[in-house]
């Protein structure tokens, strides 16, 4: 997992167009049969990328999350922007179509990736923010909007980013 340190408004201000690419700009989110993580201390954000090709591959744990697992303390949304694929919370298995997203609340203990087709393998976004409170885990289905309870019912947790996230996504699979 990559990590970027804050950067006080004064430093960036004198900042060449290469320092800001090189604090700002994530260049290599997606690599095949890998997670990729980049955590922010910008409100404790992670984005990452995962692209199972070959094999099913787990969210690993960080030693910066200082937890006994990843979303120990932490939600996450997932957003298949490619092939079909699957994502295991727990023994449960969601299946993600292209532009369908998973909400996955925090406790999730482990969390698998997984292609459909290794011809046209699935592409994750992830996004994690702190938790601190538990909400279920919830699929959001582009083919069938319905299925999300965001457009409906939107639950209001301490981390709102990721309630945003999740109601940007629930709108945009139904465009």
């Amino acid at each position: 997992m990559q990590i970027r340190f804050e950067n006080s408004p004064k430093e960036v201000k004198g900042f060449s167009t290469e320092e800001l690419r090189e604090q700002f700009l994530i260049q290599q989110l997606i690599r095949p049969d890998q997670v990729e993580l980049v955590y922010s201390h910008y409100d404790r954000m992670i984005v990452g990328g995962v692209h199972p090709i070959k094999q099913t591959i787990s969210l690993p744990n960080h030693p910066e999350l200082r937890a006994a697992y990843f979303l120990e303390r932490r939600e996450l949304g997932i957003i298949n922007v490619g092939g079909p694929g699957s994502v295991m919370a727990d023994g449960e298995v969601f299946v993600l179509q292209k532009l369908d997203a998973l909400y996955l609340g925090k406790g999730t203990r482990e969390v698998q990736f997984t292609s459909s087709d290794a011809g046209n393998p699935a592409v994750f976004y992830l996004l994690s923010a702190p938790a601190h409170h538990t909400y279920p885990n919830a699929r959001c289905s582009k083919k069938k909007r319905h299925l999300c309870s965001w457009a409906m019912h939107p639950p209001q947790t301490n981390a709102p980013f990721i309630n945003t996230f999740m109601l940007m996504v629930c709108k945009a699979a139904s465009w």
